[in-house]
């Protein structure tokens, strides 16, 4: 695990990853570890110029039954401005595999050819497809898609039996909840934020430091 970033000792770098892995702040770390906080930011954000990557490695949803749905990050109101992706707020689409991982994408808009296309490009045309009311997702079918089932919100519609987009709403309430304990993400880097959101969630039942240990060894930064 060799840096030419970093030049302090494997141990150190080890212990930077851990608490990294153990998602604590900067400050935090460095406390923990005696590195300056400029140091641990450096390192952190290398960490989370990668993980785009490895998030891109996994393969396309190939069986069983996906959510999709798209959220919105910024401001949490902007006086006038009403609907999705209000007042300068960011898109993010996600597609959630039931009882599995989850891929997101900042998208520049949640139109109809937008989504499509991130769709087509990760689930298989065999894979259910669960969504809401959503304009954004009409004509699956008709482009390959062999079963798309909706609920309307709008309507008071949240599930019809095994009808549903419930799950994608934990991975959406975890990465909304994390700017406040990162005291807020900065514009320049948010692309980096849902992707490491995504690999943490994917990764939530294993061994976090471990995979990132791999990663390094592979490709050091």
């Amino acid at each position: 695990m060799s840096n030419r970033y970093y030049h302090r000792s494997k141990e150190v770098l080890r212990r930077l990853v851990r608490l990294f892995a153990l998602d604590l702040t900067a400050s935090d770390a460095a406390r923990l570890s005696g590195v300056s906080v400029r140091s641990v930011n450096d390192i952190y954000l290398r960490l989370r110029e990668r993980l785009p990557y490895e998030c891109e490695r996994r393969r396309p949803f190939k069986g069983g039954e996906v959510s999709v749905d798209e959220s919105y990050f910024g401001p949490r109101r902007v006086r006038g401005k009403r609907g999705r992706g209000a007042g300068g707020k960011t898109s993010v689409f996600g597609i959630f595999e039931r009882g599995g991982r989850v891929y997101s994408e900042v998208v520049p808009d949640c139109s109809k050819r937008t989504l499509s296309a991130v769709i087509r490009g990760k689930v298989k045309p065999h894979v259910v497809i669960h969504s809401d009311g959503w304009r954004g997702y009409d004509g699956l079918v008709d482009v390959g898609h062999e079963k798309h089932l909706r609920v309307h919100h709008g309507r008071n519609q949240f599930a019809r039996g095994n009808r549903h987009i419930n799950g994608i709403g934990s991975f959406w309430g975890y990465a909304k909840r994390r700017p406040a304990k990162c005291n807020g993400v900065s514009g320049d880097t948010f692309y980096f934020h849902p992707k490491e959101i995504e690999y943490r969630f994917n990764l939530r039942r294993g061994d976090l430091y471990g995979t990132l240990l791999k990663m390094l060894r592979r490709e050091p930064l």
